[in-house]
């Protein structure tokens, strides 16, 4: 049986070591792809030879089979599952179970997703990533939670929530910048302490109808880069920032990974701007937003990728989507 404390003393691991954990983690996995030389687990089919734009890839909204995680042997007495526990003795500022879009099937450039909820990855991902910590600290001697998962890009082994993570480019004829954000554990349920890329989000609608990933994307920036309140009935075709940001924004889809640690699945995608219409959509970028600190604009060189890639403590999506940008550069910018 694990107390409260013990609980908390294993998920404070967790959060101080989450970058270390991951790199580690990759080691269960010595057969599945990485991708672009980076902890960031794949399968074959994800990976295009070269970005897609955004607008070729298909989408189809189904019913999703019934999933019931393993409760695991490490909860607190009381508490039914990871998330519950996360709630009372752990909760980051930004903690709500909404409903998601899960991913059911990636077939070439079509995606079929059924619903979910948010809390489905905490229950199996984060989990499985507590329970990582553990071996780490030396409470346990196997990963029976993890095991019974198998292989984390098996979108049938478990609830599979997307995240879509975004690199914001700028670009002239003088150079390109790209932005990166600070995920503040105290306000993060996943991945706190980490750099990544920005904006990001778990691809979920804010009303009924609402099945786009772009849609998602939009609501991302604006929340993410200019500090909005989250928005919840918007109206795409007569919201002005909307409008300018599909006309400015050049958007490619560069693959989808799996994090080693914590099972997070990011379509990994690039917004390519001209400086101008960046300035004009940003000009109010903001320094801190409800996840963490926004980074000043840093220039895309081979050096500031090599450094957030490979001796930061960066989200393996981030540092993936990082690499596989700079080797597509030439076609991105």
């Amino acid at each position: 049986m694990t107390t409260s404390a013990e609980w908390l003393e294993v998920r404070a691991h967790l959060l101080e070591h989450r970058h270390a954990l991951a790199l580690k983690a990759v080691s269960e996995y010595p057969s599945l792809p990485k991708v672009a030389g980076t902890p960031l687990l794949t399968s074959p089919g994800w990976m295009p030879s070269s970005p897609v734009p955004l607008a070729d890839l298909s989408l189809e909204l189904s019913r999703s089979p019934a999933f019931s995680p393993d409760r695991g042997a490490l909860l607190p007495d009381g508490f039914g599952s990871y998330s519950e526990a996360m709630a009372a003795l752990a909760a980051p500022a930004v903690f709500q179970n909404r409903e998601t879009y899960r991913l059911l099937g990636f077939t070439g450039r079509h995606l079929t997703f059924g619903l979910g909820t948010y809390f489905d990855g905490i229950d199996v991902g984060e989990a499985c990533a507590h329970e990582y910590a553990a071996l780490s600290a030396g409470r346990i001697s196997s990963l029976p939670l993890r095991s019974s998962i198998g292989d984390p890009c098996d979108l049938g082994a478990r609830p599979v929530n997307v995240a879509i993570s975004t690199l914001t480019i700028r670009h002239d004829s003088s150079g390109s910048t790209f932005f990166l954000h600070w995920r503040d554990p105290k306000r993060v349920g996943h991945a706190g302490g980490m750099y990544q890329v920005l904006p990001v989000g778990v691809f979920q609608g804010a009303q009924d109808s609402d099945f786009s990933l772009w849609h998602c994307m939009i609501r991302e920036f604006a929340e993410e880069l200019l500090g909005v309140p989250e928005i919840h009935t918007p109206d795409y075709d007569t919201w002005p920032f909307a409008c300018e940001l599909t006309a400015a924004a050049r958007v490619y889809y560069l693959g989808m990974g799996v994090d080693p640690l914590t099972f997070a699945t990011d379509m990994l995608t690039v917004a390519v701007f001209e400086a101008s219409r960046f300035d004009a959509l940003f000009g109010d970028l903001v320094s801190h937003n409800d996840e963490g600190r926004v980074l000043e604009g840093l220039p895309f060189t081979a050096s500031n990728v090599e450094r957030f890639v490979h001796h930061e403590p960066t989200q393996a999506a981030g540092a993936a989507l990082l690499s596989l940008a700079w080797q597509h550069r030439d076609v991105l910018l």
